[in-house]
């Protein structure tokens, strides 16, 4: 899957570096850490600067993040796109997610940054009746959807206004348990690259590319990064066409924001708990398809929230978000036979949600001794 994660935190490859950004800089007096020097937002080097993705106004650098969300029952539906499957609905009583991903900075200099990234997401499902009876529902029920992975982020600023951005993530994506870390199924990769300007420190964009599964299957598309401050509380930050966010900096502790994001998600499922073969018409088995072992399971979503970021501590916020989710798509493909078709369309009802997150900041000590008033 995608991890849009890296641009909601206003690209976080910036976000950790020891010089950090400000929120509303030009009336409030306390100021996060800048990218580079406020009065510039630049980072001076023999009197060189440097640009960078992001603006003045974005919100604190998260260092490691922990979040919650769940969704109240909603109805699923599916309807069979080969022939000898059924069709099925039922309601979702539990649909879940956790995620912990942290950032280290590897490499900080004004004129190369290189962010290093380990994330663990988890999302569960359980299901009205036990069992369903169907076999899709019947192999994620209750199983554990994880996604672990590692990535690399790249911020390569060129000149005062030009700045290259590239990330490349390995993961692997499905149910799997300890013992099956090393299978290949699991393996996913995506990547991204960004060629930008920075007009302003209030104003930066860029266009390029995103190489993953926010779309559910494994595309190509177009982006164009979208970060600016328009006065001391309004600003927008955008990766089109994934994410979309407006932004009101209510005071130095406290950011709202509202808009929509694109998620995708790509697991592989073993059938252990139920098996499923392909059939022909009148219900025999089909002798030209093997049964079924596995699955890959592609999910959209889009989801309009509201956001609000607090500071509890000099180093931890809380973020608290609620919205209405969306579902596009998820659908099951054969990963088995040949033609790699999709089996079962399933549409599942859309649904308010609410998530609860944690993440660290620089500590205002580290800030201190980096000459930066915070």
């Amino acid at each position: 899957m995608f991890d849009s994660i890296f641009f909601r935190a206003g690209l976080a490859a910036t976000l950790l570096s020891a010089a950090a950004r400000p929120v509303g800089a030009q009336v409030q007096e306390r100021v996060y850490p800048p990218a580079a020097p406020a009065a510039q937002d630049t980072v001076a080097r023999d009197k060189q600067q440097f640009a960078n993705p992001s603006v003045l106004g974005m919100g604190p650098s998260k260092g490691l993040i922990v979040r919650y969300e769940r969704m109240p029952r909603f109805g699923v539906s599916s309807s069979a796109q080969v022939q000898g499957l059924n069709d099925f609905s039922t309601e979702a009583t539990k649909n879940a997610r956790l995620s912990i991903k942290g950032y280290i900075p590897a490499w900080n200099h004004p004129h190369l940054k290189v962010i290093v990234g380990l994330s663990y997401e988890r999302e569960e499902f359980q299901f009205a009746q036990l069992p369903t009876t169907y076999e899709l529902y019947d192999n994620i029920e209750n199983k554990g959807l994880k996604s672990t992975a590692a990535q690399v982020a790249v911020i390569r600023p060129v000149d005062d206004v030009h700045w290259y951005l590239a990330r490349v993530k390995g993961e692997l994506s499905g149910d799997y348990t300890s013992n099956e870390l090393t299978k290949s199924d699991y393996s996913r990769f995506s990547a991204e690259a960004i060629y930008g300007w920075k007009r302003s420190p209030n104003f930066s964009w860029g266009v390029g590319f995103q190489y993953g599964y926010t779309f559910g299957r494994l595309s190509l598309y177009p982006a164009v990064v979208y970060n600016r401050t328009f006065n001391n509380r309004w600003g927008v930050e955008a990766l089109a066409p994934a994410r979309i966010t407006l932004r009101y900096n209510v005071n130095p502790s406290s950011i709202l924001y509202a808009g929509y994001t694109v998620d995708g998600y790509n697991y592989i499922v073993h059938l252990t708990r139920a098996p499923l073969a392909r059939k022909n018409a009148d219900g025999s088995p089909d002798p030209s398809k093997a049964v079924l072992s596995t699955l890959e399971l592609r999910e959209t979503e889009v989801k309009f929230r509201l956001r609000w970021e607090r500071e509890l501590l000099s180093f931890l916020w809380l973020g608290a978000e609620g919205g209405y989710r969306y579902n596009y798509a998820f659908d099951a493909f054969d990963r088995t036979n040949a033609d790699r078709e999709k089996i079962i369309d399933s549409q599942l009802n859309g649904a308010p949600y609410a998530s609860l997150e944690l993440f660290i900041t620089p500590p205002r000590k580290l800030l201190e001794k980096a000459g930066v008033r915070r």
